[in-house]
């Protein structure tokens, strides 16, 4: 079973400075229907000014997952961590007992575009932890891992049964991915178009995916997707 998310059936908000779009209730965006998906609670889709960004502000009881798709983003948190990041590059924190944070863009003239994740941890109150990672030269074609919860195949190491993709797909390219039995999926196109067992998908686009085992896609433009496979 498959249900599509489409890109302009998002919450949006456009602050000036800041113009996003939520996959699933966040903020002033609410609707019952998009509350998450199995352990998935935050999709949001940033695009921030120059010189803009999100002041010193806290976290709790969260994997945040930071991924940015062009531009770069400056980060500082209450651990000690500062570094800026930029186009395949993986940010995470696990908020677990609390944290501050800010993240900002730094460039004077161009925006930076990024995604930010938020994932329910199996466990609450956590030694909070920071880990980046660029993933800037995974090859096309394939669905390289990211994150997980083991950490395995060099990927980053996070607290909850989540295994997080990045497929790049050049036009005519095509990969396929097996779930494995109890799994699902969740797909976020976040560059260019896709299909996805036979059906076209844009950027923004999502599919929530339960039931089914075998996922097909196909880059009908340069396009960039993330799978989630979730318990």
């Amino acid at each position: 079973m498959t249900k599509i998310l489409k890109a302009d059936e998002r919450g949006h908000a456009d602050h000036g400075w800041l113009k996003t779009h939520h996959s699933f209730s966040f903020g002033d965006y609410y609707n019952p229907e998009q509350m998450g998906f199995r352990s998935l609670r935050v999709i949001n889709d940033d695009i921030v000014a120059p010189g803009q960004g999100f002041g010193m502000h806290p976290h709790r009881d969260m994997e945040i997952i930071t991924y940015v798709l062009s531009g770069q983003l400056e980060h500082k948190d209450s651990m000690g961590n500062g570094s800026v990041i930029r186009p395949g590059d993986v940010q995470y924190m696990a908020a677990g007992t609390g944290i501050m944070h800010s993240e900002f863009n730094p460039s004077p003239k161009d925006p930076v575009h990024l995604l930010q994740i938020w994932i329910v941890p199996e466990t609450k109150g956590l030694k909070p932890r920071y880990a980046e990672k660029s993933f800037s030269k995974i090859p096309a074609g394939e669905l390289a891992l990211i994150a997980s919860k083991s950490g395995r195949d060099g990927s980053i190491a996070i607290n909850q049964d989540v295994d997080l993709r990045v497929g790049r797909f050049p036009a005519g390219d095509a990969a396929k991915y097996e779930l494995k039995p109890e799994r699902n999926a969740w797909v976020h196109v976040a560059e260019g178009s896709v299909v996805l067992n036979g059906k076209k998908l844009s950027a923004g686009d999502a599919v929530a995916v339960s039931e089914e085992r075998t996922l097909q896609f196909e880059g009908t433009e340069a396009s960039q997707v993330l799978l989630f496979d979730l318990n």
